[in-house]
């Protein structure tokens, strides 16, 4: 597994060892010793979850305030650009974001540490998502950052107006934010 640092701490893109020939390929997509291996990171998930979009929909910036959770991602199908946003008070990057395009064809994947918002944009009709998580969905903790907010500064390359759920339209700004320790 090779493992790439972004400009947020914590936050990594890894790239499995794919075995490739004639009849097709295969990879590891979850190995709990070589995760730690590569990143030093002990990570017990408990949930996985799996998602499928349409081209522009745009699902974030999410975060549970209790049970926060960290999230291994990847796209099974299509392409989606991805971003975790730091809300660690105690964190330098606070309030930073980071972003990484993220494809079926690559097969990286990103690992968003607890304490962070996570959000996506599928570039493709019918991008698949898949995503472990450390800690359960618990939905009366789920908050939202607004996607739009000028203080991230996320470039998100949409092609239009994005498809929205309410709860991302009406998501708020970092300013106001519940936030960690």
């Amino acid at each position: 597994m090779k493992v790439e640092r972004t400009a947020l701490e914590g936050v990594l893109v890894l790239e499995p060892r794919v075995f490739e020939d004639a009849r097709g390929w295969f990879y590891e997509s979850w190995n709990r010793r070589a995760f730690r291996e590569a990143t030093g990171i002990e990570a017990d998930f408990v949930q996985d979850n799996h998602s499928r979009s349409a081209k522009n929909v745009l699902r974030g910036l999410h975060y549970q305030v209790k049970h926060p959770q960290g999230k291994l991602v990847r796209i099974t199908t299509g392409a989606a650009y991805d971003v975790a946003v730091d809300l660690r008070r105690s964190s330098r990057n606070f309030g930073r974001a980071v972003g990484v395009q993220l494809d079926a064809r690559s097969r990286r994947m990103l690992w968003i540490p607890a304490g962070f918002a996570h959000g996506f944009l599928a570039l493709s009709d019918g991008t698949e998502m898949n995503y472990k998580a450390t800690d359960y969905y618990a939905p009366q903790h789920e908050r939202t950052l607004l996607w739009s907010d000028p203080a991230l500064g996320i470039s998100w390359p949409l092609q239009g107006e994005p498809v929205l759920a309410d709860k991302d339209r009406l998501g708020v700004a970092l300013a106001v934010a519940e936030t960690f320790d």
